[in-house]
């Protein structure tokens, strides 16, 4: 129980009266109260002031404050350089409809938008990418084509130097050489009959088999889990084991194979001039096209587009697709027989060697030459690096060049003389390693600067395992390719083909006897309580009729505003032009 001094201590609130506020009047007779009162007044007209600076700060600093109160000295996302930027551009930003197309006006920004997003996002983690590709300097006045691959190989550290090897398999030679899209696993083919896969960086052999009889090419499908091996008679598909999945009988006499692996397609070139297209993911033949020009040995495919390139013995060079009987195009590149093809992964540069000793280079897009060299034998086999070095082969003399197609070159930038006759090139996938398939047996060459120093960890990850592989071939499945959508031009999958759709109307128009997309003529809803008038009517018709003139005029003011500034533009041309002096004018009248 409380006792009655404390009870007297707390103050209760319920019964007390509240001070009266002070009036003007009661100034003179109390001045603490005036005082009073002029504070207060001073303290309203401060806070809106203050109000408005924070206002003001919170607007020029994006409202970035940290917790102790301080103001962030670079507001906003960190800029990125336009060149970075260029680099990740996909494509130009499409022409957006006329307003009545709301809905696909909407739909072609929201995309813009997701892509200009995606492409600000690649840029910024660009500078996380700190790998540098390598290169090769010589000593002064000495030409890196005579630096030897032991030299090399001593130079660099012990791991890149383990990539130098030579297998020594005389009696199944000569070979055909694949790499898996990692880089990791090696397939070789030996014309008699040898069919080996290799862990080749740990140098552990995953299998090896003798198929008794010759074999003409070997690659690897999706993953290195399962191969083609091209052999005298039919094609099969083995898997990592070295056990026989499928005998594809319909696929007989093939000399040549290219994987497209985000078709899941496998092409292949036989003898009997037949170009034939296989999807792995379900087994079926998806396309079988009679080309008509003899026998298929030289072929390649091009990485931007799928489009298929075969070399032919009257000196042309084809492409192909399977949606399409007859060539996409035929260009003329020799006068003597194709003997190698290869395009470079960004599908603008061609380069084919010739029997006539020739080495050219082709810009795909204007399929017009840039630059011809002249081999003294001439070049068996060619092939591209990521970096976009170039290796040809001549005998048992393998040679790599750099900037064939911006440069003349004169001399090589790698040469290496290999045991045997070079039957194979390919260049390994994010290593600077070039591997050489010869009589002999196998070569794996060190070219500096060949391979792409930063991979792509959800496309190719040379260092997945097993679990994260085939995480990635059931999303590489369901993003599957369909092969109707390969063309030259892989843009025009997202414009619309306004000649089709116009014939197509016409069609409708005549079936139906009337054009359904014609604008019907606007009649105005009946409204009762007496404001359906006739005057009101026509305000009505008046006023939807100037929305319809009104883009009419806005395009037509635009083309007006275009040739405006051409003709102001041809005017300054003029001006400048006449501006300009000569020796002559002094005998002008």
């Amino acid at each position: 129980m409380a006792s009655p001094g404390e009870q007297t201590a707390k103050d209760e609130h319920v019964g007390k009266k509240k001070k009266p506020p002070a009036r003007y009047w009661q100034e003179g007779k109390d001045g603490n109260a005036g005082k009073q009162s002029e504070q207060a007044l001073q303290q309203k007209e401060k806070k809106p002031q203050q109000k408005r600076k924070r206002r003001l700060e919170e607007h020029h600093t994006d409202g970035k404050r940290f917790i102790s109160g301080k103001m962030d000295p670079f507001p906003g996302p960190a800029p990125v350089p336009e060149d970075r930027v260029q680099k990740f551009k996909r494509k130009e930003k499409t022409k957006k409809p006329h307003r009545q197309h709301y809905k696909l006006r909407d739909i072609i920004i929201r995309s813009e938008e997701a892509s200009e997003m995606a492409q600000k996002q690649a840029a910024r983690f660009d500078l996380l990418l700190s790998e540098d590709a390598g290169f090769l300097e010589g000593d002064e006045d000495e030409d890196t084509c005579t630096i030897s691959q032991e030299d090399i190989a001593d130079a660099v550290d012990i791991t890149s130097g383990a990539k130098y090897f030579n297998l020594k398999l005389s009696q199944f030679g000569p070979y055909r050489v694949d790499y898996s899209r990692t880089g990791r696993h090696l397939l070789l083919g030996g014309r008699r009959g040898h069919v080996a896969c290799i862990d080749w960086q740990s140098k552990q052999l995953m299998c090896e088999i003798n198929v008794m009889e010759s074999v003409n090419d070997v690659k690897w499908l999706h993953s290195e889990s399962m191969y083609a091996v091209a052999q005298k008679k039919w094609l099969y598909i083995y898997d990592s084991n070295g056990i026989e999945l499928h005998c594809i009988r319909k696929f007989n006499d093939v000399l040549r194979m290219q994987f497209l692996p985000y078709h899941f397609l496998l092409a292949t070139a036989s003898a009997t001039s037949f170009l034939q297209y296989l999807d792995v993911s379900v087994g079926k033949e998806v396309a079988a096209i009679c080309t008509k020009t003899g026998r298929l040995d030289v072929m390649c495919q091009n990485p931007h587009n799928a489009i298929i390139h075969l070399g032919h013995s009257n000196g042309t060079v084809t492409l192909w697709s399977p949606n399409q009987k007859e060539a996409l195009v035929k260009m003329l590149c020799h006068k003597g027989g194709v003997r190698s093809v290869t395009v470079d992964k960004t599908g603008t540069y061609m380069v084919t060697s010739g029997m006539d000793k020739k080495l050219k280079v082709y810009d795909i897009r204007a399929f017009k030459p840039l630059n011809s060299y002249f081999l003294p034998a001439g070049a068996s086999c060619l092939s591209l690096s990521q970096r976009g070095l170039l290796s040809a082969a001549t005998g048992d003399i393998v040679q790599v060049y750099r900037d064939v197609w911006s440069t003349p070159v004169t001399k090589p930038y790698v040469a290496h003389r290999v045991r045997g006759t070079v039957w194979g090139l390919h260049f390994c996938p994010f290593e600077d390693v070039l591997g050489v398939g010869h009589g002999e047996g196998f070569s794996s060459m060190l070219v500096p600067g060949a391979g792409e120093p930063n991979f792509d960890g959800l496309d190719a990850n040379p260092y997945r395992s097993a679990k994260q592989r085939q995480e990635w071939e059931v999303k590489a499945l369901l993003e599957k390719i369909q092969p109707e959508l390969i063309s030259l031009d892989p843009n025009e999958l997202g414009h619309v083909d306004q000649a089709t759709f116009q014939q197509r109307h016409q069609d409708r128009v005549q079936a139906l006897g009337f054009d359904p997309l014609a604008k019907e003529k606007f009649v105005p809803k009946y409204k009762k309580k007496g404001r359906s008038s006739a005057g009101g009517i026509e305000r009505r018709k008046r006023q939807v009729a100037h929305e319809d003139q009104r883009d009419v005029i806005k395009e037509t003011v635009e083309d007006k505003m275009k040739m405006e500034e051409e003709r102001k533009e041809r005017q300054k041309k003029k001006a400048a032009l006449s501006g300009q002096t000569s020796a002559l004018d002094r005998f002008k009248r």
